[in-house]
């Protein structure tokens, strides 16, 4: 089965954090900004080279770079499925 990061997210779908791939103050950074196992999130906007993505997560907008994108797998998930859209 392939693994979907959040890099490969489109526009407009909603999906759901299986895992950080990341390690130390990296994957911690991460966590802090909300992106945490099971969280539940919409992609808004994705910059034309692709670089950063811009999701919605916990009410609020958060940009992400390709790099930080890349350490996020997810799996997508029913709109109805996110707590607080």
């Amino acid at each position: 089965m392939e693994v979907l990061t959040l890099r490969d997210a489109k526009i407009g779908e909603s999906y759901r954090v299986k895992r950080i791939s990341g390690q130390g103050a990296v994957k911690r950074r991460i966590m802090d900004m909300g992106l945490t196992k099971n969280a539940g999130f919409t992609v808004v906007k994705v910059a034309p080279l692709g670089d950063p993505v811009q999701i919605h997560l916990r009410g609020y907008q958060l940009s992400l770079r390709k790099q930080d994108a890349e350490m996020v797998q997810i799996e997508p998930i029913d709109v109805s499925e996110i707590e607080d859209n």
